[in-house]
């Protein structure tokens, strides 16, 4: 059976990292980094918190909407609690699928868009995958 989300991955070239701020501590500015270094043009949405003009030298966004371009894949760096409405922002843009990193699901949410059409996949890591399975 195919994985759609590593094939999604493996061709996606714009990733909207939705969790990602000026910590550079945090995990979600280390993966989106490695995307980076990796060739993906990693879009930061830090949803208002720890908010900074530009993550990683990409401008930043609060919200998922206020992207401007298209984006391939949103990958989601916040509590499992807190993914329904990025999921339903992920939806509304026309992004081609939603990934929540390792520790977080959402089954509804994910059901949700899979029904829109949007690839799906979660409890899994970005990095993990592409260094694992893509590199």
């Amino acid at each position: 059976m195919p994985d759609d989300a590593k094939e999604l991955l493996r061709h996606a070239r714009t990733v909207a990292v939705v969790g990602l701020d000026s910590r550079t501590d945090r995990v979600a500015y280390r993966i989106a980094k490695y995307l980076k270094e990796h060739g993906y043009t990693v879009i930061p949405v830090h949803r208002g918190q720890h908010p900074a003009e530009v993550v990683l030298g990409e401008k930043a966004y609060a919200s998922l909407r206020d992207v401007p371009q298209p984006v391939d894949l949103v990958d989601v760096f916040v509590r499992s609690e807190q993914t329904g409405p990025i999921i339903d922002d992920a939806i509304a843009i026309r992004a081609k699928g939603v990934w929540l990193q390792a520790g977080i699901t959402n089954d509804a949410g994910l059901k949700r868009a899979r029904k829109a059409g949007l690839v799906t996949t979660q409890d899994r890591c970005t990095m993990v995958v592409h260094r694992d399975e893509l590199a």
